[in-house]
């Protein structure tokens, strides 16, 4: 892929016809390889698709800018999740998996870009998977998820992602008719095992009723 919607990334064909592609996003700091293990987690003999964020915060990769901890670049990150959208449909062509069959697993900022796809390109992602993630911005106009499963998870004392932040999020997603779970952890924003189990048996429901 080259052009404005070119990531560095790794791909990883599904082992099984019909599996979903999981687009992996990582959190700041991160890069295209730190969630392919969570990736095979979740989903064994899924797709794997990982792109690295382009932005760089003090040497650390993010998907789009903030301004400080906690508040973003609105300007930067609709412009970003517009590239990110594009990049999914491009890699979709080349590597020939299902367009429609993409589910995002994100950590932090990755699950921030996530949500803000959700919210601001409808029809792009399947269903997502967002661990603590945050309301990334309030759309101007409506959306239509009906029957886009999704799942968060939130660390009730997460000192980044406050609990009625994540609860924000989840009723917001609802009231566009996404089918929200949401799975809390006693400790913070560190990524825990029982979420990630929680997400595993998440996303096998949400392949067997497919």
């Amino acid at each position: 892929m080259t052009g404005d919607s070119s990531f560095i990334h790794r791909y990883i064909p599904a082992a099984q016809p019909g599996l979903p592609t999981l687009l992996l996003l990582h959190g700041t700091g991160g890069d295209e390889e730190d969630l392919l293990p969570l990736g095979r987690m979740l989903l064994p003999g899924a797709g794997l698709l990982s792109p690295r964020g382009p932005v760089l915060e003090n040497g650390m990769p993010r998907f789009f800018r903030r301004l400080d901890i906690g508040i973003f670049d609105l300007e930067d990150l609709q412009r970003r999740s517009a590239v990110l959208a594009a990049f999914i449909r491009e890699a979709a062509e080349q590597y020939h998996f299902a367009a429609g069959n993409v589910i995002a697993a994100g950590y932090s900022n990755g699950a921030n870009i996530a949500a803000a796809l959700l919210l601001l390109h409808p029809g792009v992602l399947a269903g997502a998977a967002l661990f603590h993630a945050t309301v990334p911005l309030e759309p101007e106009t409506k959306v239509d998820l009906s029957e886009i499963p999704v799942f968060i998870s939130g660390g009730r004392m997460d000192p980044l992602v406050p609990a009625a932040e994540t609860e924000r999020l989840a009723e917001m997603l609802r009231t566009d008719g996404a089918a929200v779970t949401v799975h809390w952890e006693p400790g913070g924003h560190a990524l825990a095992r029982g979420e990630v189990a929680a997400a595993h048996d998440w996303l096998a429901g949400v392949v067997r009723e497919r």
